[in-house]
């Protein structure tokens, strides 16, 4: 009896031939790995994690983890820049996944994903050196709720890298001083408008607001800010100053420079006014006047992408 041939031995996709498998193959591992446009899309949370990730130096935010049986926070960052961390025992007990990590992907979306799915079963005293996905995670809106929001504790220091009631040895606390030295007050703006906003004081003068835009179209968002620009109306006060836009993770991040001793409770009316003229202005769809346009053309030219 002859042997049957390696080609009629594969198991192919039906109807396809061994070059087409091959060529989808390729095409699923090339889409697997390829940058999401919007890594956190689809999450109420999306602009405050952006936010978390980007720019905000030390904050903890806890939020309901799909399939966890202990507290899942997200932080902005651990010591060494480690991807997670499960400490405490009992009903002390935590898990701690951090978005500013040393080891990573391109698919921040993917990565959180795949922290957080560890996090779910990890003992106690493991940590995770690497939150790169490698594609056993599942999807992040399957252990996010959609419309969860998170509950964030913005910190002055990170002195929360130690647990309550542990002394932290003679490294742990040189670390913690190193981070301090580097930290930049900031805080997040409660105000009714969507996004996230949020203040932060880098120390050189001057304080800004950077608020992140949920909108899906980029450019609608673009216009409508050169458009205010033009009327003189793209201000949070009169002390304030449009600084341009930062673009990550598929979002528009607005800034402003401010006066660093105007309480940040005191924005809310400002940013209210701006997004009720953003919104007047999202489609519209007129032809730009002449200063329209070069205050659209001095926007991109100062645009910066992060991330």
């Amino acid at each position: 009896m002859s042997k049957k041939s390696k080609k009629n031995r594969e198991n192919l996709p039906e109807g396809m031939s061994r070059r087409q498998a091959k060529l989808a193959k390729r095409a699923a591992e090339r889409e697997a790995l390829a940058r999401d446009p919007r890594p956190f899309g689809g999450l109420a949370c999306e602009a405050d994690l952006v936010a978390l990730q980007m720019f905000v130096p030390s904050a903890v935010a806890t939020v309901a983890v799909d399939g966890a049986e202990r507290p899942v926070r997200i932080v902005t960052v651990l010591p060494g820049a480690g991807a997670a961390v499960v400490r405490g025992e009992g009903d002390a007990e935590e898990a701690l996944v951090a978005l500013q990590v040393q080891s990573r992907t391109d698919n921040a979306g993917r990565d959180l994903a795949y922290a957080l799915n560890w996090a779910r079963t990890a003992a106690s005293g493991e940590t995770l050196s690497s939150t790169a996905a490698d594609g056993s995670q599942p999807k992040l809106t399957d252990l996010i709720p959609a419309d969860a929001e998170l509950d964030i504790t913005v910190h002055d220091d990170f002195s929360w890298w130690v647990p309550e009631g542990v002394t932290p040895d003679m490294a742990v606390n040189q670390a913690i001083q190193q981070a301090n030295a580097t930290i930049m007050p900031s805080e997040r703006i409660d105000a009714d408008v969507p996004g996230a906003v949020w203040w932060v004081n880098p120390g050189s003068g001057k304080a800004h607001i950077r608020w992140v835009r949920p909108e899906k179209e980029e450019d609608k968002v673009l216009t409508a800010l050169a458009r205010i620009a033009a009327r003189g109306e793209l201000k949070l006060g009169e002390e304030t100053k449009f600084a341009g836009v930062f673009r990550t993770h598929g979002l528009v991040v607005p800034v402003w420079d401010l006066d660093p001793e105007r309480a940040t409770d005191s924005y809310g009316e400002d940013l209210a006014r701006v997004q009720a003229a953003i919104e007047a202005e999202y489609d519209n769809d007129a032809q730009l006047t002449a200063d329209e346009r070069k205050q659209l053309q001095n926007i991109k030219s100062r645009q910066v992408t992060i991330g």
